[in-house]
């Protein structure tokens, strides 16, 4: 697997794969056919290289979104193509998302993680911070506990 930057014609592709991997949870189906748009990857976003693409061969099996927001990386989507779960694409994506955040010298990363990400984002040393409302629900701003230190 290789992570690199998202480009600006992929943008419908990682729409898509986005919304095929919440349809897999019976809970945001109705949600998603209802309101089509509240799927979105953000052309500037694509610009300004805060997308980053899993690839594997020639194909994108996950992708992450990162803001920076003072000093903190806000890992703001992380999206796994459903028939590529378990295979180490979002623990691959997170790692990804750290070194980048190490490189923009952020002093941590954030992300808000919905009641079904929660256990995978605990096994890699995210903890709760608050709790914030999302389209979807409630959901926990977890923090990385044991950021690794700038060298």
């Amino acid at each position: 697997m290789i992570v690199r930057a998202g480009r600006p014609e992929e943008r419908a592709g990682l729409e898509d794969l986005q919304r095929r991997a919440l349809l897999m949870w019976q809970e945001y189906r109705s949600f998603l056919l209802g309101n089509p748009d509240a799927i979105a990857v953000s052309l500037a976003s694509l610009l300004e290289k805060r997308v980053w693409v899993a690839q594997i061969q020639e194909q994108a099996v996950g992708f992450s979104v990162l803001l920076l927001r003072g000093d903190i990386c806000d890992l703001d989507g992380l999206f796994v193509e459903p028939g590529w779960w378990g295979r180490g694409i979002g623990r691959g994506l997170v790692a990804d998302a750290v070194a980048r955040a190490r490189e923009w010298g952020a002093l941590a990363v954030e992300t808000v993680a919905d009641p079904r990400a929660e256990g995978f984002y605990a096994r890699l040393g995210f903890a709760p911070t608050a709790m914030e409302q999302t389209p979807f629900g409630p959901a926990n701003r977890m923090r990385l506990l044991a950021f690794p230190a700038q060298s």
